[in-house]
């Protein structure tokens, strides 16, 4: 599932694209990935204006004139084209006064939803990786007495962080996937602060990681991928000290990480 610096990438690229233009039209092909009446989702976009583009948490989010929002969440294989034909996958397409958005998903396990008001469950995400300051992350942290890699998973905690950033940073901070968050000494939560932030920019940077089917809008794969530490690399000599990374699971979702250089 793209995470938070590919679905920033794909948000900085479609911004200056998108905000300022007219929907003239709006068709909807997929009921799984609507779940609304298509003919009343698209009564409710054409003849707005787009004001906005940004990224909240792994959604993306389009602000229309005069009220309402478009929120997405790519899912598993979901993709957004500002360029091209429509596809057989693609399950949603806003005609533009200047271009056109296609939302592609293979799966159907992507969102393309459609509101008055920003939904509650987007609005009550945690706070932002990039942007929550080191005595809050710390505060938050110290309340959280699950392991340190579910912590860094739950959306309510930070929005965005997914599997492999989560692994990427724990790896940084030194500090092991299993750890109790609460029970993390001071100086380790700054150490992992700093990692959530550095690796977050450096995969930002990069165009995030591909390692599935993640293309940004322009259909180029993100390099991030190359610069991975521990994630996808179980029984590779650890970059640090040459212990094989090991693999476990932890809220069902596959942790990799360096028993030598990451400690409880």
């Amino acid at each position: 599932m793209p995470e938070l610096p590919e679905v920033e990438t794909i948000a900085r690229l479609i911004a200056p694209r998108l905000a300022g233009r007219k929907i003239l039209a709006a068709e909807f092909r997929c009921g799984f990935v609507m779940r609304a009446d298509p003919d009343r989702t698209a009564g409710m976009l054409i003849g707005r204006k787009i004001a906005r583009v940004h990224r909240r948490g792994k959604f993306i989010v389009l602000e229309l004139e005069g009220g309402g929002f478009v929120s997405i969440h790519l899912g598993m294989t979901g993709r957004l084209f500002t360029k091209g034909d429509p596809g057989p996958y693609t399950r949603a397409i806003l005609t533009l006064d200047r271009g056109m958005l296609l939302f592609d998903d293979t799966r159907r396990l992507g969102r393309f939803e459609v509101t008055p008001e920003l939904p509650a469950r987007i609005a009550r995400l945690g706070p932002e990786p990039l942007e929550v300051e080191f005595a809050e992350f710390a505060a938050r942290l110290a309340k959280r007495k699950a392991r340190v890699k579910a912590v860094l998973l739950n959306q309510m905690f930070l929005r965005g962080i997914g599997n492999i950033y989560a692994d990427e940073a724990l790896f940084r901070a030194g500090i092991h996937p299993l750890a109790i968050a609460s029970r993390l000494r001071k100086d380790r939560v700054r150490r992992l602060h700093k990692a959530v932030v550095q690796v977050l920019t450096e995969a930002i940077a990069k165009g995030g990681s591909s390692v599935s089917s993640y293309v940004d809008a322009d259909g180029r794969r993100g390099f991030f991928q190359v610069e991975h530490r521990v994630y996808r690399r179980t029984g590779e000599p650890c970059v640090t000290c040459g212990t094989p990374i090991r693999r476990v699971l932890v809220t069902q979702r596959g942790t990799h990480f360096c028993p030598r250089c990451q400690k409880r």
